[in-house]
């Protein structure tokens, strides 16, 4: 049986993967750190296969800059180390749902989500810091201070000595910025599916940035959107300059030709421009004009009206859009109307019948159609019972905003996975509870959040985080209390970073004395139990970390059931234990290392599983 691996899966090594697929001419083996062959991507191989398509050194090219960037490019391609745990107590329906609650800093959970969530994700909506430096909960403000930007961009040298004639340090308000949301949106990439997307939240001060970096990471040919939403219902007269009335929202897909948005709903005001002022039986109608302005040969001809007026033609500058043959079929068909007396400007009768279900979504979303910042505000006072005026987040998007992502991104039957990394006070977790019960749908949410502290502590309400699980109880318990007979999951599942349960086995042998060598008999961190161990490894396999969770006994031991895997971490197991598990016939199987006396009981272990479960992978923490 082997040790199961601590750290997450390399970026960088999947990447490598990619480039051997593509060109397997270009792998190669050097000797590593560890004095170890282990395989490499030859570069000189294949710059010479890319020939002409290769830039490289100090010849000019398109992109983006800052200082800090080859920092970013390299934490995302940092393997996660740490784990998630499991907190029942704050948790709802912890058992049975299947969204998450995930407490820790998001860089953090991405990576450790990259593994069991690859290319899952149908949905990321997502609500940065805006880098304005006003919001006084989030660390909003991004700016560095003047030395450090010059410094960190190659401007002055030691001792402050200035290296170009005029140094700008405009972009130090940017930099950080850029350098924070970098890693964090590559690794969204990955975790979105092929026919995924990613809505995000901006105001002016970002967008051009943060749209050069999403075409960047996501590809210019991927790039579906750019929303403006209007986010107050009334100008702000005290404004220096200009009232800022709106946001905006940037939209890029995984893979911009398997994604469209789903058509909206058709609202009543314009169901109600259909009418039947004839009694036609196919039902209302609405009358569209037969001219337009784009040149076409065909649409030049007179027309007769029942009255006996002579049109001698569309108007000046314009053509008839259909043919004449097209004109008469349409006619004899009864689909022209030609006004109450027979004498109008002929109109194509449009059927509500026949027009498709929805409509096509626009770019501008106004606020009485998606909510505006005041409706944002009284949804999260409704369902958070704030003590103190200085902890209400200012930053807030109204649940109806979300409501109309989530109407875009998927059918609701789906199942699809929708995540937030910046989940703040719980808005799209509380939107997609309200959109599954207005549509049936069955979709699931991940929020992540850090413990942002809030200005002042209150009782059960110290952090943002805090504010986001307070008010989605009280939202689901609504939801619960109106609808009683409603076959929703309106649980979540709290889980919370923390190191790896594992202790690290890498020891120097020089510093290794008997003493310590006893203990790395057992690796496993004091004061883990065993749910936080059975998530590290659905974790470290690549499983969904909401998968259902049941318990059962064996010779007096705990035997916890997670899908296709079943482990034991107790501290010493029988051959009954061994027998029990495989009898289940798990995909997986995971036991504690120490808890088997010798190396004989491993053996036998191994034995029982080739005899009753032999496609069973069996590992030892």
């Amino acid at each position: 049986m082997d040790s199961l691996r601590r750290d997450s899966v390399d970026p960088a090594a999947r990447d490598a993967d990619r480039l051997a697929e593509l060109f397997p001419m270009v792998v190669t083996e050097v000797i590593g750190a560890d004095g170890r062959a282990t395989r490499a991507i030859d570069f000189d191989q294949l710059r010479r296969r890319l020939g002409d398509y290769v830039v490289e050194g100090e010849r000019e090219r398109y992109r983006l800059d800052w200082p800090g960037k080859r920092r970013a490019q390299r934490e995302a391609r940092e393997p996660a180390s740490g784990t998630l745990r499991p907190v029942r107590s704050e948790s709802v329906n912890f058992d049975t749902t299947g969204n998450l609650f995930i407490e820790g800093d998001n860089l953090d959970v991405l990576r450790l989500l990259q593994e069991p969530y690859l290319g899952r994700i149908k949905l990321i909506y997502i609500d940065p810091p805006y880098n304005t430096g006003n919001d006084f909960i989030y660390d909003d403000d991004f700016s560095q201070t003047r030395a450090g930007y010059l410094t960190g961009s190659g401007q002055v040298g030691a001792g402050g000595v200035p290296l170009v004639a005029n140094p700008e340090w405009g972009g130090r308000f940017h930099s950080n910025w850029l350098t924070m949301m970098y890693p964090r949106l590559a690794l969204a990439r990955n975790l979105l599916a092929d026919d995924g997307v990613i809505f995000i939240s901006i105001d002016d001060h970002e967008i051009d940035n943060l749209k050069k970096i999403g075409t960047e990471i996501f590809g210019e040919q991927n790039f579906v959107a750019q929303i403006i939403w209007q986010k107050v219902y009334a100008p702000k007269n005290s404004a220096r300059w200009f009232s800022e009335d709106h946001d905006y929202i940037l939209v890029f897909a995984r893979n911009r030709e398997r994604w469209q948005p789903r058509p909206l709903a058709r609202t009543e005001a314009m169901e109600a421009r259909y009418r039947n002022p004839d009694d036609d039986p196919r039902g209302p109608w609405k009358a569209e004009n037969m001219s337009a302005r784009n040149r076409y040969d065909a649409g030049v001809y007179p027309i007769t009206t029942p009255s006996g007026r002579v049109i001698d033609g569309p108007p000046r500058g314009s053509y008839w859009r259909i043919s004449r043959q097209r004109f008469d079929e349409l006619d004899a068909d009864g689909r022209i109307w030609w006004g109450a007396d027979g004498d109008n400007v002929p109109a194509v009768k449009r059927f509500l019948s026949e027009v498709a279900a929805g409509r096509t979504p626009q770019t501008l979303w106004p606020y009485d159609e998606v909510g505006h910042t005041q409706d944002a505000k009284r949804a999260l006072l409704r369902y958070v019972p704030f003590g103190n005026t200085a902890n209400v987040l200012n930053s807030v998007k109204p649940v109806e905003l979300v409501r109309r992502i989530l109407q875009l991104a998927g059918d609701p039957g789906d199942g699809d996975i929708v995540l937030d990394f910046f989940s703040g006070s719980g808005t799209t977790a509380h939107a997609v509870l309200e959109q599954n019960l207005a549509d049936g749908g069955n979709r699931r949410f991940i929020g992540v959040q850090i413990p942002e502290p809030l200005p002042v502590a209150e009782a059960g309400l110290a952090s943002i985080f805090e504010i986001g699980l307070t008010r989605v109880r009280n939202v689901a318990a609504e939801i619960r209390a109106r609808h009683p007979g409603a076959a929703l999951d309106l649980g979540f599942r709290v889980l919370r970073w923390d190191t790896s349960g594992l202790a690290d086995a890498r020891v120097p042998p020089d510093t290794l004395d008997q003493a310590g060598l006893a203990a790395q008999t057992d690796r496993i961190r004091p004061g883990r139990t065993g749910e936080d161990l059975l998530l590290q490894v659905q974790l470290d396999w690549g499983l969904d970390p909401a998968t259902p969770i049941t318990v059962a006994t064996a010779d007096g031991r705990e035997i916890l059931v997670a899908g296709e895997l079943v482990a034991c971490f107790a501290a010493t197991i029988s051959p009954g234990v061994v027998r029990a598990v495989a009898e289940r016939r798990p995909r997986w199987a995971v036991f504690r290392d120490s808890a088997f006396a010798g190396d004989a009981d491993r053996i036998n272990a191994g034995q029982v599983f080739a005899e009753v479960s032999p496609a069973t992978d069996v590992k030892v923490l």
